[in-house]
């Protein structure tokens, strides 16, 4: 199966927002074992939408249309694959009954333009909404097909794997099962990591399946995505056991989970196995790492509380911080410790560097010295020094820290 996406809406042509939807189907498709044709944006016109649809549809088997399902008078997608369909829209009254019901459960009044969501083209198969009030669609055109599916990303992704993807697979005759799992590593970069697994790349690429591919992720570290195919649901999953087992022979040591496990959620469970708590001192990073921490469900039965740190004044007054240079060694373990001291917590955890745009403490930008004090091992401050500009640098210090923690509480 070849298929191709095209992405509606003037507002990904003006920047206004960035097409992140493309990129995932991208990747599903690819883990799937469909061939990726082209993709392509085109704005709210429905003439320019029909003459791209047809030219997508003049070299692949599929086309997946993303966005353009609204109620208002700029979405446009419906109307567009009816007419290459050749087929007039109709009105699905159980549509319209599902779109009146999500009104009334939110007691909001329902305009008259959302019954637009509700036409259908004559002979399309609908993917009921059930994220939104826009349903999704199956269209036939000769021996091909085109699916619709919204702009709105979690509504998309819903749809992709309840019905596009599966019909998509049918369609092509793959009866296997594909599973997927993302290997996520953090203290190598992706050139680094490609070349320590050259080795199993080699091996892979003569044996066809499982599939290996790298997707850097900013400070959510490099994932490694292995893809396989089985018979069955085991036998898929077996196979990804055994390769995981042996991306972590060569790097091991940089692999901190799997899937939609991060750094943060890592370090917690880390420290809850342990009945341990945690108290932060953060100075360069403002609170980024209390943020993070605290974005995952459950973090306030290990997470004491934070002392942004960020004047000199704060370290010395409140954390105990001897009087010198606050970018130091010596600086990030006052840090850790005092962390420890005033929150009450069984670990302490300090940040303490130069995020730019001029050195401090004669220290250049990108300078961050990480302090960890456990109760049960003498506190260490670790130097790194991180590239980027500011933002770049202050983000990279959260998930570099919390690394340096989980390393620190898993023995490393």
């Amino acid at each position: 199966m070849r298929c191709s996406v095209i992405a509606v809406g003037t507002e990904l042509l003006l920047g206004q927002i960035v097409d992140t939807n493309s990129s995932w189907i991208g990747e599903q498709l690819a883990a799937n074992g469909i061939d990726s044709l082209i993709q392509v944006k085109v704005g709210d016109n429905r003439e320019r939408i029909v003459n791209v649809l047809r030219s997508a549809l003049a070299d692949a088997d599929a086309v997946i249309m993303c966005g353009g399902l609204g109620p208002t008078h700029d979405d446009l997608t419906r109307d567009a694959i009816a007419e290459v369909m050749g087929q007039p829209l109709e009105m699905h009254d159980d549509i319209a009954a599902v779109i009146r019901s999500i009104f009334e459960s939110r007691g909001r009044r329902m305009a008259d333009n959302n019954l637009q969501q509700a036409m259908v083209p004559r002979g399309a198969t609908v993917i009921h909404q059930t994220r939104g009030t826009a349903p999704g669609l199956i269209c036939p055109v000769g021996d091909k097909v085109v699916y619709a599916v919204p702009g709105v990303p979690h509504e998309m992704h819903d749809m992709m794997d309840r019905a596009v993807l599966p019909d998509l697979r049918r369609r092509g005759g793959d009866t296997s099962v594909i599973a997927s799992r993302v290997i996520r590593t953090w203290g190598e970069s992706e050139s680094g990591l490609n070349e320590r697994l050259n080795p199993i790349i080699a091996e892979l690429e003569s044996l066809g399946s499982p599939t290996l591919a790298f997707l850097a992720s900013g400070w959510e570290g490099i994932k490694v995505r292995l893809t396989a195919k089985g018979s069955t649901a085991d036998e898929a999953r077996a196979t990804l056991d055994a390769w995981d087992a042996r991306v972590c022979e060569l790097v091991g040591e940089v692999v901190f989970g799997r899937d939609t496990q991060t750094m943060e959620s890592v370090v917690l469970d880390l420290l809850r196995e342990r009945g341990w708590s945690l108290g932060l001192a953060e100075s360069v990073t403002g609170g980024l790492v209390s943020g993070r921490l605290t974005a995952i469900p459950g973090a306030s039965d290990v997470l004491r509380g934070s002392v942004v740190s960020y004047a000199s004044d704060v370290k010395f007054d409140v954390l105990d911080v001897p009087r010198g240079p606050v970018v130091s060694e010596q600086a990030a373990i006052a840090m850790a410790e005092g962390a420890r001291r005033v929150l009450g917590s069984s670990v302490g955890l300090s940040l303490t560097g130069v995020a730019g745009p001029t050195e401090q403490d004669g220290q250049p930008v990108g300078t961050l010295w990480v302090g960890v004090a456990l109760p049960d091992r003498p506190a260490i401050a670790t130097l790194l020094r991180l590239p980027g500009q500011r933002d770049q640098m202050r983000q990279m210090a959260v998930i570099s820290s919390l690394d340096l923690l989980r390393r620190r509480l898993s023995g490393q």
